[in-house]
């Protein structure tokens, strides 16, 4: 992981900021999940961290569509020993959600982030009562939570996010915090 964190560092490749690694932690020995969706590959490292903190028979479905990222993601994973565990589905997240068969004890949301309001009803339906969803960077930069620092390039993400966040707290089929740590995280407990 940390040569990861290193490589995501050299290369400019978003990963998790590390307080968000280590409440992932806290919430993967807590929950011990069997069965956990990506949504939003890159080059593994969250896959990575999700298997090396569970049993041998976790299984790990992650979404990517970088062509790039998903060749890294794949010897970053050999490389870690866990290609039985994890397995990429390659391809648009939006049109592979559909095809996702079965259901999941966690599912973990760091993609697009203006295209997490897309994601939302395929991702709820693949959850099972008592899974939790997490959604990494819902405060965007900080522009999500305060207007001044929206840069015009990014309205279109800040309010796609906006709607994403109320929609998320709004739903009754959800008990949800937000949490202002990393670049803003959402865990909500399938009710």
């Amino acid at each position: 992981l940390k040569e990861l964190e290193e490589y995501a560092s050299e290369h400019n490749v978003p990963i998790v900021h590390k307080e968000v690694s280590d409440l992932l932690k806290v919430l993967l020995k807590l929950q011990k999940p069997k069965r956990i969706l990506e949504v939003g590959c890159a080059i593994g490292y969250s896959s990575i961290l999700f298997a090396s903190v569970l049993d041998e028979d976790v299984e790990i479905i992650t979404v990517e569509r970088n062509e790039k990222m998903i060749e890294k993601a794949k010897e970053n994973i050999k490389l870690a020993g866990f290609e039985n565990n994890i397995t990429i589905l390659e391809g648009d997240a939006e049109e592979l959600l559909k095809e996702v068969e079965g259901s999941f004890d966690m599912i973990f949301m760091d993609a697009a982030k203006g295209q997490y309001t897309e994601y939302y009803n395929p991702v709820k339906k693949l959850l099972k009562n008592g899974a939790v969803l997490m959604s990494d960077n819902v405060l965007f930069k900080g522009m999500v939570a305060n207007k001044e620092l929206v840069q015009r390039n990014k309205r279109g993400i800040v309010n796609d996010l906006m709607d994403f966040n109320k929609t998320l707290s709004e739903d009754k089929d959800f008990e949800t915090t937000f949490i202002p740590m990393g670049d803003g995280v959402a865990i909500s407990i399938k009710r």
